[in-house]
């Protein structure tokens, strides 16, 4: 359930958070009223049509059309949008990685065990995994090793013979203190374009593909080589950057994107969340306000956009 707050005549309730998403809006002088702070940390978000930095308002075309599409996404998915909402709040994304990466694969595959997800799959109908070999590349430079995405005819859709290819390179990484650089980057028209939609819906058990995501995880690798590494574990986005793309990205150290790039998280689409780490990544960069704006809006941003938000470090 949705539940809208407009600032310009807070509410005098306590205002502790309830269960479900809380989308608050108002001019930028409504924001600027002491009473309406409680609000701008509370809700899940809170959009407005005028211009401003704080990371826990989105700015948007219109607010009335923004409503009216986010009550229509969250009736459509309301056990993703309501969980997604939960586990923003239950992470803290300045503790380490890996209790907030198993927060958000349990409920990921809570949602994988539930209607919503079904549904798409009902929707999406029987599909075909293709065979495409040496899905990830590895060139080492150096003190630079240089890892590559290479299906670019699928614009380098995560598969799970990616994730073991890219876990093996990382690990490479992790092992031999020589590499004191790290490369991420796609071959082809895109960065990455998140999971490869025809391999969703193959896991065993809910249980046993939240093993997977958590033993071996690209994520947790990425986020120990940047604390070695710093700005010096890169990744390089162009293109799609979606998805779990976008997510295994904002855990390297430094983000340096190409324009004309999207960047978005449409996981809600699928009756889900995202389930790379980015509930951990994504709101260390931009907070949970905005992540939260980007799962639930399904909407994509521009380089300019993620710049001004701190998802990206630079465009070029």
């Amino acid at each position: 359930m949705l539940r809208v707050v407009d600032l310009s005549a807070p509410p005098d309730a306590d205002v502790a958070p309830p269960p479900g998403v809380i989308v608050a809006f108002g001019s930028a002088t409504d924001l600027a009223n002491r009473d309406a702070q409680t609000w701008l940390t509370t809700a899940t978000f809170t959009i407005t049509e005028d211009a401003g930095a704080d990371r826990r308002v989105i700015t948007v075309d219109s607010v009335p059309e923004t409503l009216a599409e986010l009550r229509q996404r969250c009736a459509r998915w309301p056990h993703a949008s309501a969980v997604c909402d939960d586990v923003l709040r239950s992470i803290d994304p300045d503790r380490p990685a890996l209790a907030g990466v198993v927060t958000e694969s349990l409920a990921y595959s809570t949602l994988q065990a539930g209607p919503e997800f079904a549904r798409w799959l009902a929707e999406r109908g029987p599909a075909r995994m293709p065979d495409i070999p040496d899905p990830v590349l590895t060139e080492r430079d150096g003190t630079t090793l240089w890892i590559s995405f290479n299906r670019p005819r699928r614009h380098n859709a995560f598969s799970t013979d990616a994730r073991a290819a890219l876990l093996e390179a990382l690990a490479v990484a992790q092992l031999d203190p020589s590499v004191q650089e790290v490369v991420l980057r796609g071959n082809g028209p895109s960065f990455c374009s998140g999971g490869d939609l025809a391999e969703f819906g193959t896991f065993a058990d809910p249980a046993s593909a939240h093993l997977a995501r958590t033993r071996h995880s690209p994520a947790l690798a990425l986020d120990a080589l940047t604390a070695r590494l710093g700005p010096a574990c890169r990744a390089e986005v162009h293109g799609q950057v979606l998805g779990s793309g976008l997510e295994m990205a904002a855990f390297c150290g430094r983000v340096v994107c190409r324009p004309g790039a999207v960047l978005g998280l449409p996981e809600l689409s699928l009756g889900l969340i995202p389930g790379a780490g980015g509930t951990v990544s994504i709101a260390r960069r931009i907070g949970r306000w905005r992540t939260a704006y980007l799962v639930l809006s399904g909407r994509t941003i521009d380089p300019e956009t993620a710049l001004a938000w701190g998802l990206i470090d630079a465009i070029g």
